[in-house]
C-alpha cells in the first residue's frame, strides 16, 4: 500500500509539467537532505525519505507517470492490476544511479568510500635568478628532498603478503545500514585486499623512501618575481599506486645594478655631459641585448625619456617584448678650470629667461 496520500509532484516540490531532468534534480536535492543514514534516529526524515522515493519511483518512469497523471494513485494500490511502487524493501524505481552518485554506491556489489590510489603531495621550492636569466631564459639545477616509491617493494610496503581472509581479497565487506546493504572498505586490510606478512625492510612498510635529488629546471624567457614553474610528477610519491605530486618552483628575480624592471618594460639612467645635452649627438645606451647607439637631440633636458621599442623583457605567455626607456641624466664635472668657467658664463648668457622663480 502507498506510504502517503500527498501528491507526488508536491512531495518533490515540482510542477506537473516538470521534465525528467527536473524530476531527477529535485530528488537528488531532497535525498541529500533526508537520507536516513545522514539523519540517524530521525523518524520524520525517514518518513519523508519514504515519501520522496515513492514519488520518484513513479514520476521517473514514463509509463507509471502517465498512469498516475490519468488515474491518480488508484492505479498503484493493491489489486489495481498494475505493478506499482513497493515500499517494502524500497524498490527505488530507477533511483539507484542517483544514490551511487550521492553516496558512493548503495546496494549489492556497490562500493562505499573504498580506498583508492591517491596522488602524492605537491612540493614547493624557491629559486633566485638574475634579470639577464629572466630575459633570455635559463636552465638551472636545484636540489630538493622528496619521497619516492620504494624500489625494493615497488611502493607496496611489504616484502611478502597474502590475500585477506576477512574480505577474501576483494577489499570490501558488506554491512547493513538502515534500509541498505553497503559495501565498505575491509577494516582488516584497509581496502587493499592483501595482508602484509613481512614488512619491507627498506621503507619499513611506508611504501616510500626519502631521496635527495638534484634536477635541472628550465626557466622560460620573461620570468618575473612571483611567477611559478611546474614540474609534473616531481612531487611526493603517491599511495596505493597513485601518481606522484608536482613540484612548484617560485621564482625571484634579483635587483639589477643598472636596469630597473616595471612589468615587461626596462628603465635605465643614461649619463650625458653638459655639452652632449646642449649640442646633441650620438650616445651609447646599454640594453639587455648589449649596447645600442641612439641620437640625442640638441637641447635635451635632464630626466627626458627616450623609448627603445622592443628592448624590454618578453612576456612569458606570448613572447612579445616590452620596451626600454632611456632616462637622460646630465652629469656635471666635479672640478673646472678657469677657461671652462669662462665658457660656462657664455653658456649662461644663452638662457633667455630665468628658470627659478
Amino acid at each position: 500500500m502507498a506510504t502517503t496520500a500527498r501528491d507526488y509532484y508536491e512531495i518533490l516540490g515540482i510542477k506537473k509539467d516538470a521534465s525528467q531532468d527536473e524530476i531527477k534534480k529535485a530528488f537528488r536535492r531532497l535525498a541529500r537532505k533526508h537520507h536516513p543514514d545522514l539523519n540517524p534516529g530521525d523518524k520524520a526524515a525517514e518518513q519523508k525519505f519514504k515519501e520522496m522515493n515513492e514519488a520518484y519511483g513513479v514520476l521517473s518512469d514514463q509509463k507509471k507517470r502517465a498512469e498516475y497523471d490519468q488515474f491518480g494513485k488508484t492505479s498503484f494500490e493493491p489489486g489495481a492490476g498494475f505493478e506499482g511502487f513497493q515500499t517494502h524493501g524500497f524498490d527505488f524505481g530507477g533511483s539507484g544511479d542517483i544514490f551511487s552518485d550521492l553516496f558512493g554506491g548503495f546496494g549489492d556489489g556497490a562500493r562505499f568510500h573504498e580506498e583508492a590510489p591517491l596522488k602524492g603531495h605537491d612540493i614547493e621550492a624557491r629559486l633566485d635568478i638574475s634579470l639577464e636569466e629572466a630575459y633570455k631564459g635559463v636552465t638551472k639545477p636545484i636540489t630538493l628532498t622528496r619521497e619516492v616509491p620504494c624500489k625494493s617493494c615497488g611502493g607496496a610496503g611489504a616484502e611478502t603478503s597474502k590475500s585477506c581472509s576477512s574480505c577474501r581479497g576483494t577489499g570490501s565487506i558488506q554491512q547493513k545500514r538502515g534500509f541498505f546493504n553497503l559495501n565498505q572498505p575491509c577494516p582488516s586490510c584497509k581496502g587493499s585486499g592483501r595482508i602484509i606478512t613481512k614488512v619491507c625492510s627498506a621503507c619499513r612498510g611506508n611504501g616510500s623512501t626519502v631521496s635527495n635529488e638534484s634536477i635541472k629546471v628550465k626557466i622560460p624567457p620573461g620570468a618575473y618575481t612571483g611567477s611559478r614553474v611546474r614540474l609534473k610528477g616531481i612531487g611526493g610519491a603517491g599511495t596505493k599506486g597513485g601518481p606522484a605530486g608536482n613540484l612548484y618552483i617560485e621564482l625571484a628575480v634579483r635587483p639589477h645594478p643598472v636596469f630597473k624592471r616595471e612589468g615587461n618594460d626596462i628603465y635605465v639612467e643614461v649619463p650625458v655631459t653638459v655639452g652632449e645635452a646642449i649640442l646633441g649627438g650620438k650616445i651609447r645606451v646599454p640594453t639587455l641585448d648589449g649596447n645600442v647607439t641612439m641620437t640625442l637631440p640638441a637641447g635635451t633636458d635632464s630626466g627626458r625619456k627616450f623609448k627603445l621599442k622592443g628592448k624590454g623583457v618578453p612576456a612569458m605567455k606570448t613572447g612579445v617584448k616590452g620596451d626600454e626607456f632611456a632616462v637622460i641624466k646630465i652629469v656635471v664635472p666635479k672640478t673646472t678650470s678657469v677657461k671652462t668657467k669662462e665658457a660656462l658664463k657664455e653658456v649662461e648668457k644663452a638662457y633667455e629667461e630665468k628658470h627659478r622663480s
